[in-house]
């Protein structure tokens, strides 16, 4: 019997986890019909788009991210700190940019005098939706139901266009945030989609790629390389630690790029002698490492790490 989400996502435990929503019998709504001819594509840039939006209401950061054909891959990190910074204004305007709101909310924006009794409500309010705006189930809402909508309404039809229910993984230790990172990068080389992490459309490998070879030299900096979309590298671990994945950019790259290269090879029994320092940091076999990344959906269940 599957669990609810509120047994999955415990924020004392983890702040990253890691969601898959596959379309309804797991049928290419995003890709080409193989029956008709059809191609869907654009439904790729549809969700990547809509995506990359959504961290700006919400208090999560997009760690890793792949669309596929009949499935998306998201690797999210919840940011309690921020959303309990926000001021009650903070709170309404971000939620006002998903949803209408309320006639009150609306009215408290527009600066209307408000009653004692309007005033608690707000406070109640504001309450509710800022525990939303830090909610993986909200996020993935808003993502899943609008993309529906948009298919939908293209496709002249009604019903299902996601599963149910999407999968979540929560990621517990820093192994577990970088094997599943590397996995839905690497997705798009495992389907046969593409041979190169840099040639992998729809996927934060390619973006975190193409946003570090668009500076020139004298722009290059840790932070000014990486895609303000996504959730920046920041280094190994360290006091004090800035916001941010705990992982040098370079080292992850390399080792992705490593990674790939032995899947596009399908050299199962050749393990190269010079292996990625990241690995040796995470005290991870090369042999290990690799099952996790050609695996990591189908080898853990709820928790990873």
């Amino acid at each position: 019997m599957p669990k609810p989400r509120k047994a999955l996502v415990s924020l004392d435990s983890t702040t990253y986890y890691h969601c898959v929503s596959r379309c309804v019998r797991r049928a290419f709504l995003c890709g080409i019909d193989q029956l008709t001819g059809r191609s869907y594509e654009h439904r790729r840039g549809w969700i990547e788009e809509r995506l990359l939006m959504l961290p700006r209401a919400f208090a999560i950061d997009i760690c890793a991210y792949a669309v596929m054909h009949n499935h998306t891959h998201v690797v999210l990190h919840i940011d309690t700190d921020r959303a309990a910074n926000w001021s009650q204004r903070d709170v309404i305007q971000r939620w006002h940019a998903l949803f209408n709101g309320t006639l009150l909310s609306q009215r408290f924006l527009n600066d209307e005098q408000l009653s004692k009794s309007e005033l608690f409500l707000i406070d109640e309010l504001v309450a509710c939706w800022r525990e939303r705006l830090q909610s993986v189930s909200w996020f993935m809402r808003c993502l899943n139901e609008t993309i529906a909508r948009q298919a939908n309404e293209e496709d002249g039809c009604t019903g299902r266009f996601w599963e149910g229910r999407f999968k979540c993984q929560a990621l517990l230790d820093e192994a577990a945030l970088a094997a599943c990172m590397a996995y839905v990068d690497l997705n798009p080389i495992r389907a046969g989609m593409t041979e190169t992490p840099e040639s992998s459309e729809y996927t934060s490998i390619q973006r975190r790629i193409r946003s570090a070879r668009s500076k020139t030299a004298a722009q290059k900096n840790i932070r000014s390389i990486q895609p303000t979309e996504l959730q920046p590298f920041v280094g190994y671990p360290r006091e004090p630690m800035p916001k941010g994945l705990p992982f040098r950019l370079e080292d992850y790259l390399e080792l992705v790029d490593w990674t790939g290269r032995i899947m596009r090879e399908d050299k199962r029994g050749a393990i190269p002698s010079s292996l990625p320092p990241i690995l040796d940091r995470l005290n991870l076999e090369p042999k290990a490492w690799l099952d996790m990344t050609r695996s990591f959906e189908n080898r853990f269940c709820s928790l990873v790490g």
